[in-house]
């Protein structure tokens, strides 16, 4: 996926090693993707492209479809850690609203790499579903997470929602004009939501 994060340099040669060749695949299969389409390329060019076997491409990504979401277990950790980590006082809706502009503000702001990404998405009917899937795991991590936060069950639909449209506002506001203000505006309407559950606790 195009850069936008900063996550934490892993520690140890090895381990820079390891997350050196995890992202010369990713990126040499999303260049070739971006190219011919994601059915006309196969694992071996893709392995070949970034001089590895196929056995060490499979290490590090199970299936096809996840070398285009290289970043997953990455996004989902940086956006639980932006509930569990807030500061104190700032409300739930707040901080996630704060993860969306901060982490996710070039997936909605017009940025040419962004759009090329989300077309190769969004006309491939694999990816398309490995998204959903991924979409619908962060989800549910979300929700219990707020859940756990809020001291409400592991199944309260309102954590549910908010989990789940928090996750939407960026991608609602892809192609709006001012994506920011969008995505500030769809969380002032979650903030007010959430506000009344918080208070009926």
């Amino acid at each position: 996926m195009p850069e936008t994060r900063s996550a934490p340099v892993p520690v140890g040669r090895r381990e820079r090693k390891k997350a050196a060749t995890r992202q010369a695949i990713a990126d040499a299969a999303l260049r070739l993707f971006l190219e011919r389409g994601y059915d006309d390329v196969g694992i071996r060019e893709i392995a070949e492209t970034a001089d590895v076997s196929t056995t060490t491409l499979f290490k590090h990504f199970p299936v096809k479809e996840a070398l285009v979401f290289d970043e997953e277990a990455d996004q989902e950790t940086r956006l639980l850690a932006a509930v569990r980590e807030r500061p104190d006082g700032q409300s739930i809706p707040a901080a996630l609203r704060e993860h969306a502009l901060h982490h996710r503000r070039a997936a909605v702001g017009g940025d040419p790499r962004f759009t090329a990404f989300f077309d190769l998405i969004n006309n491939t009917p694999a990816l398309r579903d490995y998204a959903q899937a991924m979409w619908l795991r962060h989800s549910a991590a979300l929700a219990r997470v707020i859940a756990e936060d809020s001291g409400l069950p592991s199944d309260d639909p309102a954590c549910a929602a908010l989990a789940h449209f928090a996750l939407e506002a960026p991608r609602a506001a892809r192609g709006h004009g001012d994506p920011e203000e969008a995505v500030t505006r769809a969380f002032d309407l979650l903030e007010n939501g959430w506000s009344a559950v918080a208070s009926g606790r």
